[in-house]
């Protein structure tokens, strides 16, 4: 069986308020005129121990259950039988009392529904002239309970249909004609519906007869239902408002809001019965409204004001309080209500008496000072307007007893430092609060060195060990407790606070070295920039090296982020002592910032930039770098001032190519090194020029009968200048003294074929081929001399003077019918296949040819390629530079499984970025070159297998530094520098 919360304290005999768990609610009886016995219970339970009894009121007053009453108490729950409706309706509370208190339930009324027969029989004729309007009266009988009315016009079921003439109100029950007609003539009967009862009576029939002395003329809206001046309702209940008017001819009836508010979409108008509905009333839907009946003779019009109300909901209540005798109680209690609520407190179920000045009300708020055990209690807080009210349910205990200190002795020792304050507080339980006094030994102390009852001694010595007493007393009595004073010798810091100035890549111990009480622990404690430092989770930069009595730590390779201010923190159980250093670390500059180019030429760009921060290291020169999509990665260019220096924030790079779009970068150099480069410069084209350079390799021959075929190898797209670009091709008969000339347009064109029938078999020609584009004419290239096409009458007799090759190729997984095809000119007996896939397998075929025919293809040979070279560039390129040498050192790159093994390692060197490279091979990881240092070098590494060379390392500049300097390239865009001291 599972308890709850309360029977669990219950049943262990603790002791519990009442709290209502069920309270009764609002009943509404239908009787029949026919019953007579009726029997109604309301429900009432509350936990509490010792368990609660009951009690109940009607309307304020006690209900006196006795034997052979119609009330009965069953626990909590009154059952009423035989109900009289002049003696039991009315407002019922509970009441539940135990040894805390009493408690009032909420209000529940009891309605008994009813509805009594008509007594009167028989009705008058209603006489009217045709389009007159009338009022047919109900006079409903005597009831208790909503009612509906309906009408039957001469007999059942032949009811009144209610249209824009005819209207039944539901509010006084009465049947209205706008404008009568002859068929209106007969009986009509008014019947009552109680809705709670079900029942329904009818009443007397009231005749209606047309008057023979004419007829009724046209007249303006008569408005026999009027709205009242205000209608409350109640928050999310449905109002209905009835409007309807007489006249002739028939009125229309239409409703509006006088404050210009448009109806919502939710309310429903009835046209034809002039019935305004709106459901779910809230706050914005109250307001004025117009009732507006027009016919063709005028208008009439009523309004009323609906008022939007709201019965009380708590907002605030109070706790149960639990105060010590003399103290000062103050409750809240608030509601939400419209209109507002008023406020009333009860004790244990009765009106609060509020006549002693030490009880105040105000607007919700109870205040009781001075505190005494009368007050003890149940409180409720009942906020209420005319549409409601609402209770809490609140406890007050008033707790008055002699001190005591079980709860809360003082501290057997107290340890304090030599020269500081102490505190030693002395905290009993006792209601009311009394008088308490401190005693050393047997030496009662100062009022001077009491705080708040705490004993406060400040700067403190041997003198002040002891044992001291706090004395508590009130008027129930007496206690004490007792504690001893220690004094420990103060914790100081003996290291110097400091300021060091480091380079990146050295290791420092900071010193945190303490004399202290040798009798205490110490706790060191160390912070960085007021950050905790948790040992060992900083990448292994921090440790400690102190021993018991210091707390040194050690920065190992330290780094521009460990720049700052760090604190050393030293407690005991008696105090706590800091000291801070401020460390600087100097480093290689920052990337500078703003970077831009300002103004491009054809073969010029102007660039600026901002300083980065120098990171503790003034700046002593700038480099500038560039890349296009034709380069491989970033390369130095030529600047104006050749020399830029560590405030230089301008440059012009000279000697670019025309119609070129470049991206530049700058980086910074300071005393540590070079820093990280600043972000690239958005892509800026130079202008375009009339183009300079000429096709190289001119050359030709072979062709068909009366040809002359010209060769040249094409101008990259980075030379061409400008856009439109194009070649000009002159040649002439050897001794001949003009020049034919040819445009070629295409930018990639190689050849150009010139046919005709005079040219002589096998004749020299002089050619040169220029070149041009939208800005105009470049110049023509060096003259050279080439022969045109062969003839040939038969294989047996050709004399084979000028021989070309034909040799096709395909893989092994292709038909030869797709092979490639490769051609060369001459007496050339090998070509080079480019653009083979590795380690696979290629079938190969050879044949030759001149222009008088084509020779057999020889033997098809296969040959399988080896496997490509390494992809992966040599990384953590490291060197030092000493004297004369540069010494280099960096990874091994190992080939992924589809590359063939790295067998050795090519180093490129330079002084000039532009100028040939010197190379050196090696089949290690490290490599000494007998170089002076003060020049600066552009170096790049790259390995080579049987495949062929691999990928190269990016350029590395070694800029010209005097002494021993270490370097260490980490990868692409990876640059760390450090320096290391020689000695």
């Amino acid at each position: 069986m599972l308890l709850s919360f309360a029977e669990f304290l219950a049943g262990n005999n603790v002791l519990l308020r009442p709290v209502f768990t069920k309270q009764p609610g609002s009943v509404v009886f239908p009787v029949h005129p026919t019953e007579t016995i009726r029997e109604v219970v309301f429900s009432c339970e509350a936990q509490g121990h010792p368990p609660p009894f009951y009690r109940w009121k009607l309307n304020d007053s006690f209900i006196v259950p006795r034997s052979g009453s119609r009330y009965a108490l069953t626990g909590g729950n009154l059952r009423i039988s035989h109900l009289n409706k002049e003696e039991d309706v009315g407002i019922y509370q509970c009441l539940a009392t135990n040894s805390f208190g009493t408690i009032v339930s909420r209000e529940a009324s009891l309605h008994i529904a009813y509805l009594e027969n008509f007594k009167t029989q028989s009705r008058s004729p209603v006489r009217v002239r045709e389009g007159q309007g009338v009022v047919l009266l109900c006079g409903p009988p005597p009831h208790s309970g909503e009612l509906t009315f309906t009408w039957i016009f001469n007999e059942y079921p032949s009811f009144v249909m209610q249209d824009t003439r005819r209207f039944v109100s539901q509010k006084t029950g009465n049947l209205y004609i706008a404008m009568v007609e002859p068929s209106d003539v007969g009986n009509y009967t008014c019947v009552v519906t109680n809705t709670v009862t079900k029942s329904s009576i009818q009443g007397p029939p009231t005749p209606l007869v047309l008057r023979v002395d004419g007829v009724m003329g046209e007249y303006e809206p008569k408005i026999e239902i009027q709205l009242p001046d205000v209608i409350p309702v109640a928050k999310s209940s449905t109002v209905k408002l009835e409007c309807f008017a007489l006249g002739n001819p028939v009125p229309t009836i239409s409703w509006r809001r006088v404050d210009g508010v448009a109806v919502g979409r939710k309310v429903d108008v009835n046209k034809a019965s002039g019935v305004l509905e709106i459901p779910y009333f809230q706050q914005e839907d109250a307001g004025l409204y117009e009732c507006v009946a027009e016919n063709s003779k005028g208008r009439n019009s009523v309004k009323g004001k609906l008022s939007f109300y709201a019965p009380p909901h708590l907002i605030e209540e109070p706790r149960d309080a639990q105060k010590p005798i003399d103290d000062t109680l103050v409750w809240e209690c608030k509601a939400s209500a419209k209109p507002k609520s008023s406020y009333r407190w009860l004790k244990n179920g009765e009106p609060l008496d509020t006549m002693e000045d030490r009880v105040q009300v105000n607007n919700g708020v109870l205040t009781i000072s001075s505190l005494k055990l009368a007050d003890i209690g149940m409180y409720q807080c009942v906020a209420e307007n005319k549409h409601g009210r609402v209770f809490t349910n609140t406890e007050l205990r008033v707790i008055a007893v002699a001190p005591d200190f079980s709860q809360n002795m003082l501290k057997p020792q107290t340890l304090a430092r030599q020269g500081g304050d102490v505190l030693i507080e002395c905290r009993p339980k006792m209601s009311p609060h009394g008088m308490i006094s401190w005693r050393k030994g047997k030496e009662a102390l100062r009022e001077s060195h009491r705080y708040g009852g705490n004993l406060r001694i400040a700067n403190v010595t041997k003198m002040d060990v002891g044992l001291y007493t706090c004395v508590a007393r009130n008027q129930f009595g007496v206690a004490s407790s007792a504690g001893s004073l220690l004094v420990k010798e103060t914790t100081i810091i003996t290291s110097p606070a400091g300021h060091l100035d480091v380079t990146v890549g050295e290791s420092i111990v900071l010193p945190c070295q303490v004399s202290h009480d040798p009798t205490l622990d110490l706790k060191f404690t160390w912070f960085f920039n007021e950050q905790l430092i948790h040992f060992g989770n900083h990448g292994g930069y921090f440790e400690k090296v102190g021993g018991r009595s210091a707390g040194d730590i050690m920065i190992r390779n330290i780094q521009l982020r460990h720049a700052g201010k760090y604190t050393c923190a030293v407690q005991t159980k008696v105090d706590s002592v800091s000291i801070a250093t401020d460390v600087v670390v100097r480093g290689a500059p920052g990337p500078p910032v703003e970077f831009q180019v300002t103004e491009m030429t054809d073969s010029t760009a102007s660039l600026s930039w901002g300083p980065g921060p120098d990171n503790h290291s003034p700046v002593l020169t700038h480099n500038i770098q560039a890349r296009t999509t034709f380069s491989l990665g970033w390369q130095g260019v030529i600047t104006v001032p050749e020399l830029l220096g560590g405030k230089q924030l301008t440059a012009t790079v000279i000697d670019l190519s025309p119609w070129v779009e470049y991206e530049f970068r700058v980086l910074a150099t300071n005393a540590i090194g070079t820093g990280e480069p600043s972000k690239p410069s958005k892509k800026a084209r130079t202008k375009d020029m009339p183009p300079k350079i000429t096709p190289s390799r001119v050359n030709g021959g072979g062709g068909g009968r009366s040809e002359l075929v010209i060769t040249w190898e094409p101008v990259p797209e980075e030379l061409q200048s400008g856009p439109g670009f194009g070649y000009v091709v002159a040649f002439r008969p050897q001794g001949a003294q003009g020049w034919m000339q040819a445009a070629v347009t295409s930018p990639d064109a190689s050849r150009y074929i010139f046919k005709n029938e005079s040219i002589a078999p096998f004749s020299p020609f002089h050619v040169k081929v220029g070149v041009y584009n939208n800005k105009g004419e470049g110049p023509f290239g060096p003259v050279a001399t080439i022969y045109s096409a062969e003839e040939g009458t038969g294989m047996n007799n050709v004399k084979m003077i000028y021989f070309f090759s034909n040799l096709r190729y395909w893989g092994e997984r292709e038909r030869q019918e797709t092979a490639s095809v490769i051609r060369t000119m001459g007496n050339r007996t090998s070509v080079v296949i480019r653009g083979l896939e590795g380690s696979r397998t290629y079938f190969i075929s050879l044949r030759a040819y001149n222009s008088a025919g084509v020779g057999p293809y020889c033997a098809t040979v296969n040959v399988t390629t080896k496997k490509p070279p390494p992809s992966q560039a040599p990384v953590k390129i490291i060197w030092n530079t000493s004297n004369s040498k540069v010494i280099l050192k960096w990874d091994h790159v190992r080939a992924l499984e589809n590359e063939s093994e790295v067998t050795g390692y090519k180093v490129m060197y330079t002084q000039d970025r532009h100028s040939r490279p010197n190379v050196v091979e090696t089949n290690t990881t490290s490599l000494e070159l007998a170089l002076p240092v003060n020049e600066d070098y552009v170096i790049q590494i790259k390995p080579f297998s049987e495949g062929g060379e691999g990928s190269s390392s990016r350029q590395i500049t070694i800029p010209r530094i005097a002494g021993g300097t270490f370097f260490q390239y980490n990868g692409p865009f990876c640059l760390t520098i450090m320096i290391q001291n020689t000695v």
